[in-house]
């Protein structure tokens, strides 16, 4: 074949070196010579299956299923993972091993390690939209193995696309029509990397197809291209002048190598004129260097050859001196068949007494085979004849005379610890110069700013989505390198930006803030009030119009109106235990005593204008029994239910971090149910009372004080009835705020409208206060 892969010459020179170590080295197979035959597989499972046979022949000639001839000793064939497959199926027949079935060891790494790399390599940044190129059915396979896993953590594809098929009877337009789509596809992605998945002709078929926007109306954008392992980049003699600067930033996983120093000078003494048995060197050397022998046809004038020139000056697009990672696993192939010769102990001598030992026998020492190679690295193989190794991380930088040079950037080692299966050294990649040296994203859309939240599309993959504005309450929390909605924690609240919580204020009714001071001196005021009545009801407690009141009763009174007052100060100030077990109980049975004694100066009233009418019975009931009857009756019922509810579902201290956004309440949690029964039984007492009071409005002046008493209950039901519908619209401290407020209310309005105006009949009008007045019709 008049055309050689002019990056494959370095496998055969590869192979060609490791052979020639090992002969020039006594020590490794002492009397035995190792040689070695090339058979071009020219991409086809065909050739490849006629290149098998043909190495089970000796005279030249092919004879199907009969080895004749002189018998060569075969000790192994090394092919590549593309075409093993199809050599195993004749080989492992004769039992033949194949260093890449029983009879087949695999120098590659295991691919599993290379997915699982792509993936940490993916995740580490943060690079969840990709597409995928593959070009045949090893791709397909690549593809079916990594999208559930991908998919489990994340990633999505935009595109999976297959290569064209070019086989030698393909229509050459067919295949440019396909390339055209696929340009298409690759730039109006819009994901930024490209996972390229194919063996060594697939960078060069993918170069061919980017040159389409020379004739395309789609500008072509900047992608960073990840290469697998089993792909390289490899020229032809047409190529040689095309822009290589799309492999720029470039990334690839590429089979572990280390530079062989010796490796170099074994290059530098190759020519095409110091090797007969080299058929490829002057095809190769015409093609490297351009240039033609004298024996050569060339169609035009062209520079000619001396076969002088030296290798180290063409680009690394047209060939590399460096061992690359698939010249350096060929250099360890055959240095792993010597090492299990060696062990096998085979012989000039052997060999020639012992024709009749079957190569057979070399598979037991390849499998598990360790040894160092000329460079010191440790190479092995386990026991199912598998590489034990990984990958490096590659960075492809280019350069203008269309070189460019491969940069290890890290590795993806199976025997580290598990924290150390992938690393990687960010800083020492160079990203393409359309990303402006920054480190490329490669989302369905732009990141939710901050305070936003992802919602998917529909019809879309689940790295597409739209952003919304984060509800109330909620923010927008970075997990697992996501944006997602979550309830801010009770004891915090979101921030401006709904992008992080801030802690909520402990809020409580104190004597420190203004509301609290207020509600405090004016319970306080009202509290002297009380006290100087009660005072001056003491001090005139002999005067006909306190007589006339009922002392005791009024004295009573008083002091339940003086508790109330002094009840606030339970509301107030930070919520304990005992606070909050006794507050509620102990304004509704003092209060609850209050309106009974109302109640009872009504009954009184009524009874004793009744008991006037000759020969009422009545007139018995008028006195102390009746008061103290109706006063410990109401009180008894009241203390019924704070006792119910003090045994069946106390009050104790709790959070509310719902009412308010920003404040944590630190209030009393009480039954609704036990505090609408206790309040309830208060509103019966002054309904009864105020109705009473009512029908006797118009009883003579003497009795007057129903009206009073009316007036009062009227203030008392208007301040519980606006209690409730502010109450159940208040939250937090407002909430005590407008219960103390009904409290201190509805006591003045007793203290007001029963007692002032005898407080001024006894201070300012003592006139007034006599028998004969208040006998006076």
């Amino acid at each position: 074949n008049s055309h050689v892969n002019l990056k494959n010459y370095q496998h055969i020179l590869a192979l060609a070196f490791a052979i020639k170590e090992i002969n020039e080295n006594t020590q490794t197979l002492p009397n035995v010579t190792l040689g070695f035959q090339i058979y071009n597989s020219n991409f086809s499972p065909s050739w490849t299956y006629l290149a098998s046979m043909m190495l089970l022949l000796t005279q030249g000639r092919f004879i199907p299923n009969y080895k004749c001839g002189v018998p060569k000793h075969l000790a192994a064939v090394i092919g590549g993972p593309d075409i093993s497959l199809h050599m195993a199926a004749l080989l492992c027949i004769y039992k033949v091993p194949q260093v890449r079935s029983v009879f087949f060891q695999q120098m590659l790494p295991n691919e599993s390690h290379q997915h699982r790399g792509l993936l940490q390599l993916l995740l580490y940044f943060r690079w969840i939209w990709i597409g995928v190129l593959v070009n045949d059915e090893n791709g397909e396979k690549f593809v079916q193995e990594v999208f559930p896993m991908f998919s489990h953590h994340g990633i999505c594809f935009d595109f999976i696309q297959d290569f064209a098929k070019a086989a030698f009877y393909s229509d050459f337009t067919d295949i440019v029509d396909e390339g055209i789509q696929i340009y298409r596809v690759l730039m109006k992605s819009t994901a930024n990397v490209i996972i390229l998945y194919g063996e060594s002709r697939s960078m060069s078929t993918l170069r061919t197809f980017l040159q389409f926007s020379e004739v395309e109306d789609i500008p072509r954008k900047t992608k960073i291209w990840f290469i697998t392992a089993p792909t390289d980049y490899t020229s032809v003699s047409f190529h040689t002048s095309w822009d290589i600067h799309f492999l720029q930033g470039a990334l690839s996983f590429a089979i572990h190598a280390k530079e062989v120093q010796d490796f170099q000078k074994f290059l530098g003494s190759i020519n095409p004129r110091n090797n007969q048995h080299d058929h490829f060197r002057k095809d190769f050397w015409e093609q490297a260097f351009n240039c033609f022998f004298s024996h050569s046809v060339a169609e035009k004038p062209v520079k000619k050859c001396t076969g002088w020139e030296r290798l180290e000056i063409l680009p690394t697009s047209v060939f590399e001196t460096l061992m690359s990672g698939q010249s350096y696993n060929i250099y360890n192939a055959v240095y792993a068949v010597a090492y299990a010769l060696q062990s096998l102990n085979i012989s000039t001598i052997c060999l020639i007494l012992c024709p009749c030992i079957s190569i057979f026998q070399l598979h037991s020492f390849l499998k598990g085979i360790t040894f160092n190679n000329s460079v010191g690295e440790k190479i092995s193989l386990d026991k199912n004849g598998e590489f034990i190794g990984g990958f490096d991380i590659v960075n492809w930088i280019t350069f203008p005379n269309q070189s460019f040079l491969r940069v290890k950037v890290g590795m993806v080692d199976p025997t580290a610890p598990p924290n150390k299966f992938f690393n990687i050294s960010i800083d020492s990649i160079i990203w393409p110069a359309g990303f402006n040296k920054e480190l490329p994203l490669s989302l369905c859309n732009d990141p939710c700013v901050t305070g936003y939240s992802k919602a998917k599309k529909e019809g879309k993959w689940f790295c597409c989505y739209d952003c919304h504005l984060c509800p109330e309450g909620k923010i927008a929390d970075e997990k697992g390198r996501k944006f997602q909605i979550i309830m801010g924690l009770n004891n915090h609240f979101p921030n401006f930006h709904q992008n992080m919580c801030i802690p909520k204020q402990i809020s409580f009714l104190s004597y420190k803030e203004s509301m609290g001071i207020s509600l405090t001196v004016l319970s306080l005021c009202f509290s002297l009030k009380t006290t100087l009545v009660l005072t001056i009801f003491v001090k005139y407690k002999d005067t006909p119009i306190v007589k006339a009141n009922n002392r005791n009763l009024t004295y009573t009174l008083l002091v339940s109106l003086l508790l109330t007052f002094l009840c606030v100060f339970l509301f107030i100030g930070r919520p304990g235990k005992i606070m909050c077990l006794i507050r509620q109980s102990a304004f509704g049975l003092i209060f609850s005593v209050a309106v009974s004694c109302v109640l009872a100066k009504t009954f009184v009233v009524v009874l004793a204008f009744m008991a006037t009418k000759p020969g009422s019975k009545l007139r018995k009931w008028v006195g102390g029994r009746i008061i103290s009857y109706i006063i410990f009756s109401c009180s008894l019922v009241q203390l019924s239910f704070c006792a119910a509810w003090l045994i069946m579902s106390p009050p104790y201290p709790d959070f509310d971090a719902h009412s308010m956004s920003e404040e944590l309440i630190l209030e009393c949690k009480e039954d609704s149910v036990m505090f609408c029964c206790v309040l309830g039984f208060m509103w019966f007492l002054a309904l009864v009372s105020f109705s009473a009071a009512f029908l006797a409005r118009k009883l003579p002046d003497t009795f007057n004080e129903a009206k009073f008493i009316t007036f009062s209950m009227l203030i008392f039901c208007s301040v519980w009835l606006c209690f409730i519908p502010t109450y159940l619209s208040t939250r937090g401290k407002y909430v005590l705020a407008v219960e103390i407020f009904s409290m201190i209310s509805s006591s003045a309005g007793l203290l007001v409208c029963i007692f002032l105006p005898k407080c001024f009949i006894i201070l300012m009008r003592p006139e007034l206060n006599n028998k004969h007045h208040l006998m006076k019709r």
